[in-house]
C-alpha cells in the first residue's frame, strides 16, 4: 500500500441509520486489519457524507485516491453518479490522481460467502434431504437487468455445487418475482424446508422488510420449516475481497470502473435518461458498436461491465 494513498470505501447507503452505521463499523474493523491504511468512508445517498464531500476528503493530503464502490451489483448508481462525481472531483483537485476499483461483484469470493451462510441454514434445520429442501437467494432487485443477471448467476453457480432440486431467486423491490411467489411455487413443488438466503451486506429497511415476509410466510405454509439468512457484510470473505482488491504494492494506474469515462453514459447524463428513482433503464444497457477508447478491467466477471453489446 502506497504511503500517499487514501482508500475511499463508497457505501450505497440506508435510510435505516443501523446499515450505515455498520458500514462505519466495518471500516473499523478494516483499519485494525492494516493500521497502515488510510481508509475513508462515503455514501451515495440517505447519509450524512455523501459522495462529493467524501471525495474531497479522501484527496486532502493525498497523491492517490483510490475509490472503492462497496456494493455488491453495478446498477445506476455505480454506472451513472459514481463516474460523474469523480469527474467532478477530478477537476477540483487536478494534482490528484483518482483510480477506482470494481464493485465487490457476483464472483467465486461471494459465491463462498454464499454457501456458507446456505450451510449454516442446513445445519439449523438438521440437514435435511436437499431433494425436499429448496433454496431461494433474494436479492434487493434493479431496472438494470445486467444487475439482475448477476444474481442469476449466483442461483447457477448454487444449483451445479450443491444437490437441492430447486433454487431459485427472488427480489425485494423493484422487479420480481417476489419472495411470496417465488415461495408459492417451491411448496406446489413439494419442497418441505425452505431455505431464503438474502443477498445483502448490511442490515436496512429491506432486511427487516425480509423478516416480516418470512413471518407472515410461516403462518400461511405452518407444514414447512424456513430458515432465513442474514446479511453478511462483516463476513472474512468480504474483507479478504477488499483487500485483495487493494493490498498490492502497486495500484492500478486510472484504473475505471463500469461507465468512467464512457462517452455513451456522458451522452445519456445528456439526454437526463437516468433517473434516480431506479424505474428508468438507466445503467448503460445500451447495444452499438464503438471503442471506448480505454480498457474495461474485468477482475472477476466481466459480463457486468457496462452491459455493452460490442460490434
Amino acid at each position: 500500500m502506497l504511503n500517499d494513498t487514501t482508500l475511499l470505501l463508497v457505501g450505497h447507503g440506508s435510510r435505516n441509520r443501523d446499515g450505515n452505521k455498520e458500514i462505519l463499523h466495518f471500516a473499523a474493523q478494516w483499519r485494525e486489519r492494516h493500521p497502515d491504511w488510510r481508509i475513508e468512508v462515503c455514501f451515495i445517498e440517505h447519509a450524512e457524507v455523501l459522495l462529493n464531500e467524501g471525495l474531497d476528503r479522501a484527496a486532502k493530503n493525498s497523491r492517490q485516491v483510490v475509490v472503492i464502490p462497496f456494493i455488491l451489483n453495478a446498477a445506476g448508481h455505480v454506472k451513472m453518479e459514481l463516474p460523474a462525481a469523480l469527474e467532478e472531483a477530478r477537476a477540483r483537485h487536478p494534482e490528484v490522481q483518482f483510480a477506482v476499483t470494481r464493485h465487490l461483484g457476483m464472483g467465486r469470493e461471494i459465491l463462498a460467502v454464499l454457501q456458507g451462510q446456505l450451510d449454516r441454514l442446513l445445519q439449523g434445520l438438521n440437514m435435511p434431504d436437499p431433494q425436499t429442501t429448496g433454496v431461494i437467494l433474494l436479492g434487493r432487485g434493479s431496472s438494470d437487468a445486467g444487475a439482475n443477471g448477476e444474481l442469476a448467476k449466483m442461483v447457477r453457480w448454487l444449483f451445479e455445487a450443491n444437490e437441492h432440486e430447486l433454487v431459485d431467486l427472488a427480489f425485494t423491490s423493484i422487479t420480481w418475482p417476489r419472495l411470496e411467489t417465488v415461495v408459492q411455487r417451491q411448496v406446489k413443488l413439494g419442497m418441505t424446508q425452505i431455505c431464503v438466503v438474502p443477498v445483502y451486506l448490511f442490515t436496512g429497511v429491506l432486511i427487516e422488510r425480509i423478516k416480516g415476509q418470512l413471518e407472515r410466510l410461516q403462518s400461511q405454509y405452518p407444514q414447512v420449516a424456513f430458515a432465513l439468512g442474514t446479511h453478511f457484510g462483516f463476513d472474512k470473505g468480504i474483507f479478504d475481497l477488499l483487500d485483495r482488491k487493494v493490498g498490492g504494492d502497486e495500484l492500478p494506474e486510472g484504473s475505471l470502473l463500469e461507465c468512467d469515462g464512457c462517452k455513451y453514459r456522458e451522452a445519456a447524463e445528456a439526454e437526463h435518461l437516468h433517473d434516480h428513482s431506479h424505474t428508468a433503464t438507466g445503467g448503460c444497457g445500451h447495444a452499438h458498436g464503438h471503442d471506448h477508447g480505454h480498457e474495461h478491467h474485468h477482475d472477476h466477471a466481466p459480463a457486468t461491465h457496462c452491459q455493452h453489446a460490442h460490434a
